[in-house]
């Protein structure tokens, strides 16, 4: 989730034939198909090595012992982070069913919300998400609630409007350059449900008054999460689709497939940015390592040990193998950032006994770089423990992990080997 304010006409990123590596050609093609762009990558970038982004970083928020005001409990690795018009930082903590705002440097201002289901109040579980909406309003999408919660900055509530899950489950929301709120539904048969599953996830626009605008693309369901037989069954990295806003424009795409499309603001396709992938296999050891993490998931939330090991044993199951990659973001001057997938066999010792189905792990360090045209830069490698959330402008804002699992919220500046170009 993020409120990208970056327009789409005027941003062309400077590439590589600006700096060091001038005297490089792209190896790929553009390919005109009934008026669509379609940009073939050949896994060559037009970047030198001195091109090359690094990142310097500028805040850290969080502190394993100290003051309460900057120690977290759980900050989701999605929908978690936003920021407002002036820098401050908006941060969601799941487990203490709170935002607390920060100053742009990182300075403690405020608590907004509690535990607990009284107006402004935040629920327990589910897909909690915040986001800064037009006006600096503050937006809560309270899933343990079955509601939005509304806030001014200054913490002050304004109200709430209904969850309508028979329209489908909230699986992300996002906001556009424009100042749209967009939502991904996804209707689900529930046990004592009559209606079936929708075959078809609606992207569709949410307005402040609780009201849904328009649909501006219906895409196929993804299967990881089904209700048979009164309980939940889980088939671990079918494909998924991904989606984020660009500008005023959305990213969209299958992740087992290595292909992006570009939808204009009405939802129609303008470019498809394709790139040669290789997806590898999920191995028995894999299997085993995720089962393990996925029983620690359902202990921690509460599932009686029986259960949870029944669970995994007769209804956790997975693909043959992991999708082409993880997520996509807006970078700086219109960049789509793509983070690759790390599989669990080429995690190190450290990382596999640490391993923590929820927090990104497979999400890998490595992320590929296009330019706004599609074409393919290079790659960049994030810190370790990182998890980015958000870029705005230069920055990104994330979550950082230490050796003890302690999160922090850490924000980077990109520094650009082409700045001075």
């Amino acid at each position: 989730m993020r409120s990208s304010k970056m327009p789409w006409a005027g941003l062309g990123l400077v590439v590589a034939a600006c700096g060091g590596g001038g005297d490089l050609a792209w190896e790929g093609t553009i390919v005109d198909s009934a008026g669509i762009q379609v940009v073939k990558n050949t896994g060559v970038g037009l970047w030198a090595p001195e091109d090359a982004w690094t990142f310097a970083e500028e805040v850290r928020i969080g502190t394993a012992e100290g003051e309460p005001e900057y120690q977290f409990g759980q900050i989701n690795a999605g929908g978690s982070i936003d920021v407002a018009s002036d820098g401050r930082i908006v941060v969601l903590d799941a487990q203490g069913q709170h935002i607390k705002v920060f100053t742009a440097d990182g300075t403690y201002e405020r608590t907004i919300g509690g535990p607990g289901g009284g107006p402004g109040e935040i629920g327990q579980g589910g897909q909690s998400a915040v986001l800064v909406a037009p006006g600096d309003t503050v937006f809560l999408g309270d899933f343990g609630n079955q509601r939005v919660n509304l806030y001014q900055m200054d913490g002050t509530f304004i109200r709430s409007f209904p969850l309508n899950l028979a329209d489908g489950i909230p699986f992300r929301w996002e906001t556009t350059a424009n100042g749209r709120i967009v939502a991904q539904l996804r209707r689900l048969a529930f046990p004592g449900s009559t209606a079936p599953p929708d075959t078809m996830d609606a992207i569709v626009v949410k307005n402040l008054d609780g009201t849904t605008g328009d649909t501006l693309l219906r895409i196929t369901s993804g299967k990881t999460v089904s209700f048979s037989g009164g309980a939940p069954e889980w088939f671990l990295f079918s494909p998924e689709p991904l989606w984020s806003t660009w500008g005023d424009r959305l990213l969209v795409a299958v992740n087992d497939q290595y292909r992006i499309s570009v939808r204009s603001p009405v939802g129609s396709v303008e470019r498809i940015v394709e790139m040669p992938f290789t997806l590898d296999p999920v191995t028995e050891a894999d299997q085993a390592t995720m089962k393990d993490g996925f029983q620690k998931l359902l202990l921690a939330q509460g599932v009686p040990p029986q259960i949870a090991t029944q669970l995994v044993q007769s209804r956790l199951h997975f693909a043959p193998n992991y999708p082409a990659f993880a997520q996509m973001l807006e970078g700086p001057t219109g960049a789509i950032l793509v983070q690759l997938i790390q599989p669990i066999s080429r995690l190190s010792p450290e990382e596999r006994e640490s391993f923590d189905i929820q927090s990104g792990s497979l999400g890998s360090r490595k992320w590929d770089v296009f330019d706004r045209q599609g074409r393919y830069l290079g790659a960049v490698e994030m810190p370790l423990r990182f998890q980015p959330v958000e870029f705005k402008g230069d920055k990104i804002y994330g979550v950082q992990r230490d050796d003890l699992d302690v999160q922090y919220v850490v924000v980077l500046r990109v520094e650009r080997g082409d700045e001075t170009t």
